[in-house]
């Protein structure tokens, strides 16, 4: 191996007086400063342990993982912050020997300062010849957080792409039979008409009602399902936001007063128009205000409020229904959950989806008893623009 030249000076220390090892001390604090500026720029944590577990270097990125200080840097064990270390390394050595070559890889889990997953490598320092320690270890911690949430996401987002690709199948295929039961439905109620003066003819018209709603609804089943799972490309032009929903409450209008519900549109600016998809986002509309309607007692109230700021447009639906519980606030944008005697468990699914499709999200608070709150955030049409570009 080649000697470097500071080797050469350091193995002659003795016999440099003292404006050289001056002069030597200085070099070694630039290269120290150096070697952590390195460090530092390093986005993987690095620590070195003593065979006590003190932490007795540590770079800037293993500061922030685990949560050190600097003045704990020579004074805390490693443990303290992450115990399972410990076990693991006893495990790696027999009979006070260290075993060669890498003491441990595998991932952990980080629950301080915040939760993060980690890999971790450790090797072990060989212990100087003549000297009286035992060693100690180098770790390496690279977070892989988003690489393990991304993976997480991929798999469950070709678990899901698998499912509706078969469902929809299915569902196209249910489709053609209740086409089918629905036209030989209306040949026997047209039959039914002319048997009209028999006296089982009545029961026989009624069992036939029952029918014809089932197929009804099980065909609205089968259409809310397809338009989730097969959703229309947006067609994006300018849109009034605040217009879409009074033009929606002007359609349910006469429900609303039906059932003793106050109404209140409020607008603390002036709205910029967004660039969304004019059917989707008055879908969106529709089927939050009609859970909120459905949620609320006679006398309970709806607050449609609108803002904006630098780079969205907020629309907010606050009603004082009967809330969400926290359990259930988990499954609101599963398929089928629903708390509605009649409901398909689609709606919410598919407002979910138009604003993905938007570029938007949804966010919900609620409390059981006390009401909820939903509220839309979509991109300006500026801020979309300069993404663009």
């Amino acid at each position: 191996m080649k000697t470097t030249g500071l080797e050469k000076i350091l193995g002659r220390i003795e016999d440099l007086d003292s404006v050289n090892l001056g002069i030597l001390v200085q070099r070694l604090a630039r290269e120290r400063k150096m070697q952590e500026t390195v460090f530092n720029t390093i986005h993987d944590g690095i620590l070195v342990i003593d065979s006590d577990g003190v932490v007795q270097y540590a770079n800037n990125a293993a500061l922030l993982l685990i949560g050190l200080k600097e003045n704990d840097i020579g004074v805390t064990r490693l443990w303290k912050m992450v115990p399972d270390l410990a076990k693991s390394i006893h495990s790696e050595t027999v009979g006070g020997i260290q075993k060669s070559g890498p003491v441990l890889s595998r991932e952990i889990e980080l629950s301080y300062p915040e939760h993060r997953v980690v890999r971790l490598y450790m090797v072990p320092i060989d212990a100087q010849v003549g000297h009286d320690d035992s060693g100690g270890y180098v770790i390496v911690l690279s977070d892989i957080t988003e690489e393990r949430v991304s993976m997480e996401e991929r798999i469950e987002s070709e678990r899901t792409s698998s499912i509706v690709r078969l469902a929809a199948g299915v569902a196209h295929e249910l489709g053609n039979p209740l086409n089918s039961l629905t036209i030989h439905l209306q040949l026997i109620e047209r039959k039914l008409k002319k048997l009209s003066e028999q006296k089982d003819a009545a029961k026989l018209a009624e069992s036939l009602q029952v029918c014809q709603g089932e197929v009804q609804r099980l065909d609205g089943i089968i259409t809310h399902f397809l338009e989730a799972v097969r959703p229309q490309k947006p067609e994006l032009n300018e849109l009034d936001l605040l217009a879409l929903v009074e033009e929606v409450l002007r359609v349910q209008e006469v429900e609303l007063s039906d059932r003793l519900l106050d109404v209140k549109v409020e607008v603390s600016d002036d709205l910029p128009t967004i660039l969304g998809d004019r059917g989707q986002i008055k879908q969106v509309f529709f089927n939050l205000i009609k859970n909120a309607m459905e949620a609320m007692q006679a006398g309970g109230s709806l607050r449609v409020l609108a803002r904006r700021d630098a780079d969205h447009v907020y629309v907010q639906f606050v009603d004082t229904g009967s809330g969400i519980s926290e359990e259930d606030l988990s499954k609101v944008f599963q398929a089928y959950y629903t708390t509605k005697k009649e409901g398909h468990g689609l709606g919410m699914m598919i407002v979910e989806r138009i604003m993905r499709e938007h570029g938007g999200c949804i966010n919900i608070e609620s409390h059981k008893d006390k009401g909820t709150a939903i509220t839309l955030q979509f991109p300006r049409q500026l801020r979309r623009t300069r993404l663009l570009e």
